[in-house]
């Protein structure tokens, strides 16, 4: 059976090493308010949009020029009955040079078609991670909205 957790992969016009400073550097590509630091290993920072969604996250690995990893360790999705469905999922960008690009495969492990956020949350990445990460990584502005 294919994996079905949420994939998406982007090719940026940079360096692995400037897409993995760009990737950790949250508040550059991801709308909402961002508290912790988000670069360091086990390190912890929170997500919130308010009314929306909350998330924290534990960074859990670091290769630089090659992987990002994250463990959502606590969620409050307000527009599903599960509230906590992010919580144990874990998210990571795998990070690869591709002639003078880089291709960034970004995969939620455990946001599957069966999850009731699925449609929206997916919507979210593909917007956050085509759009606005790809943007923040090709021309330093992000398009988190």
């Amino acid at each position: 059976m294919n994996n079905q957790d949420f994939t998406t992969t982007i090719v940026v016009n940079s360096t692995p090493e400037a897409a993995y400073q760009a990737i950790n550097n949250v508040r550059g590509w991801w709308l909402g308010q961002i508290e912790g630091p988000t670069d360091q290993l086990n390190d912890e920072f929170s997500y919130r949009n308010h009314g929306i969604h909350y998330s924290k996250h534990r960074i859990t690995e670091l290769l630089p020029g090659k992987k990002v990893a994250w463990l959502t360790t606590d969620s409050s999705l307000e527009f599903v009955e599960d509230k906590n469905e992010w919580t144990g999922t874990s998210i990571t960008f795998d990070i690869a040079g591709a002639g003078n690009q880089t291709e960034i495969r970004f995969t939620h492990h455990g946001l599957v078609p069966s999850c009731p956020c699925f449609g929206a949350c997916s919507g979210g990445w593909t917007h956050f991670i085509n759009g606005s990460l790809q943007s923040f990584i090709d021309t330093g502005k992000g398009k988190p909205m």
